[in-house]
């Protein structure tokens, strides 16, 4: 949320606003898909890698990395597009999610996770990382992570 220099709230950014715009287009998608669940599955997937495809260069090639190393390591995730964005829910709910850097206008892409995955570490932990690249080091530490996170 925006707000001026003397802390006035100045409502949502645009980024915020298509966001917001994106999750209900996606919620109505998601209500209009007809089949058996396995179909329903299916169609889910294609609006994600349709989304993936439309990404800038450097998010495109990170978030297909990101869909392959979710999808092999946690097989149980089904990924289903939350807020405009790849994301991989366990029975509905989202567990882990790829932000591509263009969707704010950040410096980085950011691979999130919700408080149902499972990356409890003591009193404090990570919940979201930055990416850059998707190196062989990356990919196992999300490999790892996307593990721990389903349990």
């Amino acid at each position: 949320m925006s707000s001026t220099g003397s802390g006035a709230y100045e409502g949502f950014s645009a980024e915020e606003r298509a966001a917001m715009k994106d999750h209900a287009e996606d919620m109505k998608r998601a209500a209009r898909r007809g089949g058996s669940r396995a179909e329903k599955a299916a169609q889910a997937v294609q609006e994600v890698l349709a989304k993936i495809a439309e990404m800038q260069d450097s998010d495109r090639v990170m978030a297909e990395r990101v869909h392959a190393l979710v999808t092999a390591a946690a097989p149980a995730l089904e990924p289903k597009l939350w807020y405009g964005m790849p994301s991989y829910a366990l029975d509905g709910k989202v567990v882990c999610f790829f932000q591509s850097a263009e969707k704010f206008k950040a410096r980085y892409a950011t691979l999130g996770f919700s408080d149902l995955a499972q990356l409890d570490e003591g009193a404090m932990w990570p919940a979201a990382f930055a990416l850059t690249g998707v190196t062989d080091e990356v990919a196992a530490h999300i490999t790892e992570l996307v593990k721990r996170a389903v349990g």
